[in-house]
């Protein structure tokens, strides 16, 4: 699968799930355009010495302004977005009744309503070109719930419903749209949960098996490469009938 002369966005990639996309992105030959509040240099190091062009901006996903400051500057560095991965998210964890509204607010904001603002700037181009790709990166939250998580499910199950609605409005064009629902990836999310588990047990290995346990019967971590592979294979020519999929990698989390 050849990516070059494509561009790929990808948000929240200077780390975790999106820099792991960024990479397969590309090794396929893809220019990129990172995002996100890591160390950028390092990021940007890492898939430059890949080959192709890379940029990085750092917008903040909450703020409408930067989004389409972002966007504009995609315009002007590359032409436009050819393929966009929408990937940036946060996540808060307490009751409904607990829960910090600004938390809601935050959540909301990146993790649904940026993917809203991107969708929207880089489709004109894509319609243009009769050729893209959006990825919206949900999560196995997306399909499922678990408590204390209400406003990352809603806004990952709100993530799902957005692609499926893009998806029937690009149907007969070049453009297709899908999402991509992880289960339980190692990144400092999760493993801050871990570390958690295991400053009450004291066992930091039982508290890894534990986590996977309770949702992912493979009992091992999906990775941001495998997840780089399934987005690599729904930019191909041999996915272009895949439309709306909300595809789970997940360790058979949602085979229960």
């Amino acid at each position: 699968m050849s990516l070059h002369g494509k561009t790929a966005l990808v948000t929240g990639s200077t780390s975790g799930i999106g820099l792991g996309i960024a990479l397969v992105l590309a090794k396929a030959g893809a220019n990129l355009l990172l995002n996100g509040f890591g160390d950028a240099q390092a990021a940007i190091d890492q898939v430059a010495a890949l080959g192709g062009k890379v940029r990085h901006h750092p917008a903040d996903m909450s703020k409408v302004a930067e989004i389409e400051a972002l966007m504009a500057y995609a315009e002007h560095e590359f032409g436009g977005i050819d393929i966009l991965v929408n990937n940036a998210g946060i996540q808060y964890v307490a009751p409904v009744e607990e829960f910090p509204v600004e938390r809601w607010d935050a959540i909301i904001a990146i993790n649904l309503t940026s993917a809203f603002h991107t969708t929207r700037l880089a489709l004109p181009g894509m319609r243009t070109r009769n050729w893209g790709r959006i990825i919206n990166i949900a999560s196995a939250h997306g399909l499922a719930a678990s408590a204390g998580k209400s406003a990352y499910v809603a806004a990952k199950h709100g993530l799902v419903g957005l692609t499926k609605s893009v998806a029937l409005e690009t149907a007969t064009i070049g453009v297709t749209c899908n999402a991509i629902c992880p289960g339980w990836v190692l990144t400092p999310l999760v493993q801050k949960q871990i570390d958690d588990r295991a400053l009450a047990s004291g066992d930091a290995q039982q508290a890894r098996h534990d986590l996977l346990a309770e949702k992912q019967p493979s009992l091992d971590f999906v990775t941001p490469e495998q997840l780089g592979e399934l987005a690599l294979f729904l930019c191909s020519d041999a996915a272009v009938q895949v439309r709306g999929a909300a595809w789970n990698m997940d360790g058979g989390w949602l085979a229960r």
